[in-house]
This record gives structure tokens, C-alpha cells and sequence, in this order.
């Protein structure tokens, strides 16, 4: 695990509020959101400014609901974030590896065509055969690699790193197909039981 997503916060993020709407135990990692999408939000809110993680709070109840399985979304959250991270962000070598490999493997499971890259070429048709590689991509390989591309995009160099992100997460929640804010909501716990079990 790269540790990308592992900021110590000072005040609650979006998670934590998400938790709290969906009568969830308090946790940055509510059931009813998709892992990936969590861990985007958590990552934007580590790289965000005071004001810039209070700005993320009105995007809570979009979140509820979200978890749901399936290789697309976790691979179109993978995908955007990884562009957005490599067309503006100031990206190292291992990095823009990493970054590639993770594009290539999100391409591969949106559309079923060339390889998947880096370790996915081992461990999706491995994992496959036993039924196992959809909830590994979805649970810690998509949500470590969206945390390393909004690290990476939070080192944009124009000066104005809380509206990126903000837009980056809104633009995660539209590719997921979440609710816009203010939108009626389903009941949460009834959703995160049917997306677990």
C-alpha cells in the first residue's frame, strides 16, 4: 500500500458527515459509498486547504448510495482520476508508471480491449478464476490508485489546488452516476446491505 490516502485530518471530512446522514457508526469509510469514490474524497479532503474541505461538506449526501459492485465504476473513477493526473499535475517517473498502468487497466475493464497493465496482467485472470478479482480491484487496487492521481493532481502548479480537487470530485461523483446534491435520497442502510451482500 502506498499510503497515498494516509493524511492525518485535523477536522472531520466529508466521509465522516456521509457516515453521520446514513445512520452509520462514524467512520471515513461509510458501507453505503463506493470504496473508490471514498477514497477520492478522503484523499481530496487530506490535499485541501481549511476552506477548501469545508466547501466538500455540501457534497455529502451525493456520496450515499454509491456502493455498489462491478468492475465500471471503479475503473471510470480510476480512469478520470489518472487523466486528470497526468495531463495537469507534476508527475515523477515511478509516478507516471504507476499512473499509465492504472489508465491501461481501467481502459482494459471499460472496454475488454488490450492488456491490463502493470501487476493486473497477473492478478485479474488469477484473481478471475476465482471469482475474487472484481471485489480486489474495487476494495484496494482502484481506491490506492485514485488516491495516488489526486495526490498527484494536488500538485498542480496553477495555484488554485482546493477548486481542482473540488471539481475532480465532482466530476468522480458524475462518472459514478451518484445523485446531485439536494436530490432525494434512498435509504442507506438498506442499499449498503444489498451492495455487500
Amino acid at each position: 500500500m502506498s499510503g497515498y490516502g494516509r493524511v492525518v485530518r485535523p477536522d472531520p471530512c466529508v466521509m465522516e458527515l456521509v457516515s453521520k446522514l446514513a445512520r452509520e457508526p462514524w467512520t471515513d469509510r461509510p458501507t453505503c459509498v463506493h470504496p473508490t469514490l471514498s477514497a477520492v474524497a478522503r484523499a481530496v479532503h487530506d490535499h485541501s486547504s481549511s476552506a477548501g474541505r469545508r466547501a466538500l461538506l455540501p457534497f455529502a449526501s451525493s456520496f450515499i448510495d454509491t456502493a455498489r459492485p462491478g468492475f465500471e465504476p471503479a475503473a471510470r473513477v480510476v480512469a478520470l482520476c489518472v487523466s486528470t493526473a497526468l495531463a495537469g499535475g507534476e508527475v515523477t517517473k515511478d509516478e507516471r508508471v504507476r499512473l499509465a498502468n492504472a489508465h491501461w487497466t481501467a481502459l482494459h475493464l471499460l472496454t475488454g480491449q488490450d492488456e491490463p497493465g502493470g501487476a493486473a496482467r497477473w492478478w485479474l485472470p488469477l484473481l478471475g478464476r476465482l471469482g475474487w478479482s472484481e471485489p480486489f480491484y474495487r476494495t484496494f487496487v482502484a481506491t490506492e490508485q485514485a488516491a495516488e492521481a489526486v495526490a498527484v493532481t494536488a500538485r498542480c502548479p496553477d495555484g488554485d489546488r482546493d477548486l481542482r480537487l473540488r471539481q475532480l470530485l465532482k466530476q468522480c461523483l458524475a462518472a459514478h452516476g451518484a445523485r446531485r446534491p439536494g436530490a432525494p435520497r434512498p435509504s442507506c442502510s438498506t442499499s449498503a446491505q444489498n451492495a455487500w451482500s
